[in-house]
């Protein structure tokens, strides 16, 4: 038998971010939404290479 905290871990190990987490006012989704931002803005930047590599 699984204990409380351990289901409790386990619900949030599986929560994924979804659109709707940017209009949620938990811990959980505002840090989803948050982290997502973040990602995305580093991915749309991309890399920036200095004109001297090769």
């Amino acid at each position: 038998m699984k204990d409380n905290k351990s289901e409790d871990s386990s619900k949030l190990a599986n929560r994924h971010y979804s659109p709707d987490d940017y209009n949620k006012n938990d811990q959980v989704s505002s840090g989803l939404a948050t982290t997502h931002e973040q990602v995305n803005d580093s991915y749309v930047e991309g890399e920036i290479k200095s004109s001297d590599s090769k």
